[in-house]
């Protein structure tokens, strides 16, 4: 039976099992303790019975006005633990805390063009994508990512997401201020 709970600092010491994944963004020390000190309940975590990592997620409530949403910044399951619905469960927390804790109007996530099982996954959770941002990845080789938004309840016009999200290109200097 394994457990979702708030992320702890002494996580930080037993999460590289799953950190070490090509396609997950690694963060230093103080950026996830500034997370977990300003968002902690956007900071989950999943262990197996005896303590183990299998994966966390990473959050924060940003913006204003309309804009004003819940932010996945990172999410990852151990490879030995994925399609076991983890991910699902992870998510499900952190906008419902987005939703009932922050009242935002939406819950976003960036992802690279080019990770069709996330993206997958994503639009299975109900995302869409609202953009794509032009070289957001930077490495040996520049990569786009999709901004894809979940509305919440808030948002009962469904007005902070739109169709055809991929054919509307911008560069990271045009995000949103509070970024």
């Amino acid at each position: 039976m394994s457990q979702l709970r708030r992320f702890k600092a002494t996580d930080l010491f037993s999460f590289n099992n799953v950190n070490l994944d090509v396609l997950t963004e690694t963060y230093n020390i103080s950026f996830y303790l500034q997370y977990l000190a300003r968002w902690p309940d956007l900071f989950s975590v999943q262990t197996t019975a005896k303590g183990n990592v299998m994966g966390y997620v990473m959050g924060k409530a940003e913006g204003t006005g309309k804009n004003w949403h819940g932010h996945v910044t990172a999410i990852t399951v151990g490879p030995e633990y994925r399609r076991l619905g983890l991910a699902d469960g992870m998510m499900d927390l952190l906008e419902e805390v987005s939703e009932k804790t922050y009242n935002g109007w939406f819950v976003d996530l960036y992802v690279r063009v080019s990770n069709a099982v996330a993206i997958g996954m994503y639009r299975k959770f109900g995302y869409s994508v609202y953009r794509r941002v032009k070289n957001y990845y930077a490495g040996a080789v520049d990569e786009d990512a999709y901004d894809m938004r979940k509305p919440l309840k808030r948002d009962k016009k469904r007005e902070t997401i739109r169709e055809n999200g991929e054919n509307v290109m911008v560069h990271p200097e045009e995000l949103d201020s509070w970024r």
